[in-house]
């Protein structure tokens, strides 16, 4: 609940769009252990961060026999009333305000447990049987005696099998399930959209884009530019328009050994700064981030101070991601296929020049407000990178268009994409 992810963002975007539109909402989670019968434990235990506490050999049987076992019969998930009596100021970023929390123990393992076994979606059975029930993700979940629609946001697994670790087979399989179980399907983007349709055979009248929302607090937006580069110069010791910077999760598909080695290559004066915690082979790229070949050395009075051309960050607070993107020289997202791509749109919001790919959605997202180019091609990308370094009239075209570009994704039109999508489902229109 406090490191946001893609899949994070958007629940978080849908859940405030259909607040807006005055429908109630609830949130499943997924918690370890069971949930106890007192309910100011209950609520500690949902704001409970133990997700990298190991378990004890006996905890971890346990649940290596109940996923065996799974939950042939379906689920209840818990209710779980907000008491007050944890302190969430600090999570008023990540919270996801609704109207009716529930948690289960280790839900969605078990859900994909039910598939793996039965082929079905795993049943859930609610104290009060929603409406509506929408997976913001896949997942073999169905809520009994409700609508049932599931986003699904690209097929990279299915595209590019060799960037991701996911079991092939049974994501294969449970797309398939989903798209002919659930009641309609949602995607972010045209792409998408036209991948689920020739690949996994749906029906156009049954799957909607609403694409994404992009909107950055205004506050964030409008703070004082001396402030912002007071925070990078303070925090990071860099300067203002002086880096180049990327953000996103640490994987195959985001392309970042290229992105290095093309940087490297281009020798230019700006740093590199990279957001992100390493995921499935982000070793090897972070292995070419440590080479001692590329550190770098400058005398300061006296002494030689070792520096190094690409600096990396697990993770930083959003306010201070968006006064990083803000004080960019350009963003540098050279990804082989997104489903949609949300830290272009962001960046171009912020007015900072971005460049990007040719490949996935990106590039009905960024149009001609980004400089595009081919992610495979390394010359190219350097070549790019060389001229954002070195061309102030291209940056600040750039830095123009971007805010017109991501009009195009406000939260206005979001909400009218939304409130379309709701109203055909519930009107049977699936």
């Amino acid at each position: 609940m406090q490191k946001g992810t893609g899949v994070a963002t958007y629940t978080r975007g849908l859940i405030q769009t259909a607040r807006q539109l005055d429908y109630q909402t609830g949130i499943v989670h997924s918690v370890r252990g069971k949930l106890p019968k007192d309910l100011a434990l209950r609520e500690v235990i949902l704001f409970d961060d133990n997700s990298n506490r190991k378990l004890a050999p006996v905890a971890l049987a346990k649940r290596w026999l109940r996923r065996q076992i799974g939950a042939p019969l379906g689920a209840t998930p818990t209710p779980i009333p907000l008491t007050g009596t944890v302190i969430v100021k600090s999570l008023q970023g990540n919270l996801m305000d609704s109207e009716f929390l529930y948690a289960h123990n280790d839900i969605f393992a078990l859900a994909r447990q039910h598939f793996k076994t039965f082929g079905k979606s795993l049943p859930l059975s609610f104290d009060k049987a929603p409406d509506l029930l929408h997976c913001t993700y896949p997942l073999p979940l169905k809520a009994r005696k409700s609508l049932n629609i599931c986003t699904i946001h690209d097929l990279v697994p299915l595209r590019l099998p060799y960037l991701t670790e996911d079991n092939k087979r049974y994501h294969y399989k449970l797309l398939r399930h989903l798209t002919k179980s659930a009641d309609h399907i949602v995607t972010v983007s045209e792409t998408s959209k036209q991948d689920i349709i020739r690949i996994l055979g749906v029906d156009e009248k049954r799957i909607t884009n609403t694409y994404q929302a992009v909107h950055v607090p205004l506050d964030l937006r409008e703070k004082p530019e001396s402030v912002a580069a007071d925070e990078i110069a303070g925090i990071f010791n860099l300067d203002w328009k002086k880096y180049f910077l990327f953000f996103g999760a640490f994987e195959p598909k985001k392309n970042l050994s290229r992105l290095v080695e093309a940087y490297l290559s281009a020798k230019v004066d700006f740093p590199l700064i990279i957001v992100g915690a390493p995921g499935w082979k982000g070793d090897q790229t972070q292995l070419l981030i440590d080479d001692e070949r590329f550190r770098f050395y400058t005398q300061v009075e006296n002494r030689v101070v070792p520096g190094r051309r690409i600096h990396r960050f697990d993770f930083v607070s959003y306010s201070l991601l968006i006064s990083l993107v803000r004080g960019a020289r350009a963003v540098l997202f050279p990804s082989l296929y997104e489903g949609f791509g949300l830290p272009v749109l962001e960046s171009m919001q912020l007015g900072t020049p971005v460049l990007t790919s040719t490949e996935g959605s990106v590039p009905e997202i960024a149009g001609d407000a980004a400089l595009l180019i081919d992610p495979y091609d390394t010359d190219s990308l350097r070549n790019a990178v060389k001229a954002l370094a070195r061309d102030d009239d291209l940056c600040n075209h750039l830095a123009d268009l971007g805010p017109k570009q991501a009009e195009l994704f406000s939260p206005e039109r979001y909400h009218q994409a939304v409130s379309s999508l709701y109203d055909n489902v519930f009107n049977g229109g699936r």
